[in-house]
């Protein structure tokens, strides 16, 4: 995988097309990376024993590494 955990990225397909973030976990074996603040869904939980109130959380999901480009940190462009 040409991404890690830690690296600027700029999404470039998809519903959050444009947006830059960094990857905060990168899964080499499904080809897919999780970028903060990108592809954000909500998730309902029960009451349980652990977490006496339920609610809805927001989780970010995994999307594919093949839609995210690699930015440069100095001048925030585009890797080509």
């Amino acid at each position: 995988m040409f991404v890690k955990t830690g690296d600027n990225v700029v999404v470039i397909a998809g519903d959050s097309k444009g947006t830059q973030g960094v990857v905060k976990k990168a899964l080499p074996s499904e080809n897919k990376v999780i970028v903060e603040g990108v592809n954000v869904v909500k998730k309902h939980s029960k009451p349980s024993n652990t977490q006496p109130q339920g609610g809805i959380a927001d989780v970010e999901k995994p999307i594919s590494a093949t839609n995210v480009k690699v930015v440069k940190k100095s001048t925030d462009k585009e890797d080509k």
